[in-house]
């Protein structure tokens, strides 16, 4: 089969990609190893910044997003017994962040592509890709009714995540990895449980961090500092509870509600990660098979979505008048957001979790960079408009 773009992922990268380039009518291919189920009913981030989120309205996948989704004009620090809010909106002109949970927005994404009558299938486990220095790579796979497959492709889109196979696929000299692994985890629960607090509630505490989020306003999305390698079967919902509790000491706070688990909690892993470049030649590399960031600064799904932005601009170019140009420069251009992003977790990160490694000094001046951040104009605009987002490129 010959198509312009084939795209392996259908993850929030590889199905936008395949929207926006479908609005440039530029026909892909999106093949998934996982089943429609799967991509759907994985619980991921949920914060969209305002400039993913101007993204997905501008592009017609953003009418639910924009009914269900909660506008979040702030997030509250809380550190040393005293709780203290980062107004983003003042900060940044008008502007915040909308949580609304990642499986939604691959709910929205896929339905809009099967819509339109987009080729996307999933349940493929075995697909591989050939050829990518040429100006026709080829995309292999086995199709659900067992016959072997091959796209003959002008591009190619690795969006199949960390564990996928296009970035194998680039010769290893070829890349640069850095990496950094963080000794410690986030143990999740998503409870049916009215938040404490409309807005997102950042905690550093000497017994572990906690992030106290939401997916709506009777579904809380709570997240513990933990051990890496913590079996969350070992955590009750009462256990569970009462370690929040414990977090929350010394703080004005109204008690959470203790609501039932919806699901097993999960632990989540914390690095950060890039992989460098982004492309080689007919194969470009997008969302979390090139980059990982902490959870902390909420950036995964939005630098994925960045990624596609550049992408499908490039591509389009290409075939409207030839041009690679962006092709060429899609690397540069991305990378500059995504180390900023990568600056900005990291940061986020070291200043609101405890390590074993510290030193008293180092504790205390944690504790000084919070109070700075949340008391100087200029510290809380620096985090303010990291954490809506940068301007897209």
């Amino acid at each position: 089969m010959r198509v312009r773009v084939g795209i392996v992922g259908a993850g929030p990268a590889g199905l936008l990609l395949s929207h926006l380039l479908h609005l440039a009518g530029i026909e892909s291919v999106v093949l998934e190893r996982q089943s429609r189920e799967y991509c759907e009913d994985r619980v991921r981030a949920g914060v969209i910044e305002q400039g993913a989120r101007d993204v997905l309205i501008e592009s017609g996948l953003g009418e639910r997003l924009k009914r269900e989704g909660l506008f979040h004009g702030g997030v509250a620090l809380r550190f040393a017994g005293q709780s203290r809010r980062i107004d983003f909106v003042a900060l940044t002109g008008g502007k915040g962040v909308t949580v609304y949970g990642q499986q939604e927005v691959v709910k929205d994404m896929i339905a809009a592509r099967l819509a339109a009558g987009g080729h996307v299938e999933f349940d493929v486990p075995d697909v591989s890709v050939h050829g990518i220095e040429t100006t026709q790579p080829k995309v292999r796979y086995t199709d659900n009714a067992g016959h072997a497959q091959e796209l003959v492709c002008d591009f190619v889109a690795g969006c199949d995540g960390y564990h996928g196979i296009c970035r194998p696929s680039i010769p290893p000299e070829v890349l640069t990895a850095y990496e950094r692994q963080y000794h410690f985890g986030w143990l999740g629960i998503l409870a049916q449980a009215r938040p404490v607090s409309d807005e997102l509630i950042y905690v550093n505490h000497p017994r572990g961090f906690a992030l106290l989020s939401m997916r709506s306003m009777s579904i809380g999305r709570i997240y513990l500092q933990c051990k890496p390698d913590e079996d969350p079967e070992e955590w009750s919902d009462d256990r569970f509870w009462d370690e929040l509790d414990r977090r929350l000491e010394g703080v004005d706070v109204v008690k959470p509600e203790r609501g039932r688990s919806l699901r097993p909690k999960d632990v989540t892993q914390m690095r950060s990660w890039v992989s460098e470049p982004m492309q080689y030649g007919r194969l470009f590399l997008a969302g979390d098979a090139t980059h990982i960031v902490p959870p902390t600064g909420a950036k995964g799904m939005n630098l994925a979505i960045a990624d596609v932005s550049v992408l499908s601009r490039a591509i389009a170019a290409f075939y409207e008048n030839g041009s690679t140009e962006l092709l060429d420069r899609y690397s540069e251009i991305c990378l500059r957001r995504v180390w900023k992003a990568e600056r900005f977790s990291w940061w986020m990160t070291t200043m609101l979790h405890q390590f074993d490694d510290k030193s008293p000094f180092e504790q205390r001046l944690q504790l000084a960079e919070l109070d700075y951040v949340t008391s100087s104009r200029a510290g809380s605009e620096s985090l303010a408009e990291n954490y809506v987002g940068l301007p897209f490129e």
